[in-house]
């Protein structure tokens, strides 16, 4: 490469640095890895170069998505360690200028409750609730599809928005609730499953969840514990993407995902996902 390419491409990549950076911040809620993330970016263009490339900004935020996205998987202690443990890094004093960019829309509450987030979801949430990225150009970033990414992005925006004011989220506590509203269901105790749901709890279907019987859309805590008092016997606790909910299976065969959003110590929204497509880009680990 010369030097005169070697510097347009670094002239060209200054451009979109900012963007980049307050992309990688926002995933990773660390400065340092941000800054990490964004450095593999540019090595990695330094390397291929720009041909073929109709549209660069587009290009840069994939790789640097793909990069932050690796790093966050391996942060394999992420969700057996305490929160707080490790709590994101909040913008100080470094670097005024740079700190308006990064930290625009994004508190430190905001930056806990993302961490709380499984991988996948806080990538589909960030680049297309944060920076408008449309869902058929995330799917290839994480391995999914259009589909899938809209319900990863659509679980995180409800988790995002049901958290409480402190973003805390215990999921040992979660996985009671969860076993907790699975006995009461299983043994038809009405009472017991009003004391887990929320006064304006909802609990949606999906088409195929509707077409299987289930009703579109349940409102409100009594509804929705008489649609589980005695039943729910086969289903069994799981993890969806990392959080704590239930899953029907059939010949070995998961069939419909209970998802919850649990606010607190009670569950504000049930989803029953019965499309194949979404149940098979779900990372799903059925409990004891």
């Amino acid at each position: 490469m010369t030097v005169e390419r070697d510097d347009w491409l670094a002239e060209q990549f200054e451009q979109h640095r900012n963007h980049l950076e307050a992309v990688a911040y926002r995933m990773l809620g660390s400065r340092t890895d941000a800054d990490d993330a964004v450095q593999e970016a540019w090595l990695r263009l330094s390397r291929a170069g720009a041909e073929g490339v109709d549209n660069l900004g587009g290009w840069l935020t994939t790789v640097v998505s793909r990069v932050c996205l690796d790093m966050l998987r391996s942060r394999t202690s992420r969700r057996e360690d305490p929160l707080g443990s490790g709590a994101p890094e909040v913008p100080g004093d470094a670097d005024p200028e740079r700190e308006a960019v990064v930290a625009d829309a994004v508190g430190p509450a905001l930056l806990v409750v993302l961490e709380t987030l499984a991988p996948a979801e806080r990538l589909a949430f960030v680049l297309h609730d944060m920076f408008a990225v449309p869902f058929d150009e995330i799917a290839p970033i994480i391995g999914r599809t259009a589909v899938a990414a809209r319900q990863l992005a659509s679980r995180a925006r409800r988790r995002v928005q049901g958290a409480d004011a402190s973003g805390s989220t215990d999921v040992a506590r979660q996985r009671e609730i969860v076993d907790a509203f699975l006995a009461a269901s299983r043994g038809g105790d009405f009472d017991a499953l009003l004391t887990l749901l929320d006064p304006d709890v909802v609990l949606r279907a999906d088409r195929v969840a509707a077409e299987m019987g289930a009703d579109a859309e349940v409102r409100g805590a009594r509804a929705v514990a008489e649609t589980f008092a005695g039943r729910a016997r086969v289903a069994q606790p799981a993890l969806i993407d990392g959080a704590p909910g239930l899953v029907f299976a059939q010949g070995g065969t998961t069939r419909v995902v209970f998802d919850l959003t649990i606010v607190g110590d009670t569950i504000v929204g049930i989803e029953l996902v019965a499309d194949p497509e979404v149940i098979e880009a779900l990372d799903l680990v059925v409990l004891a």
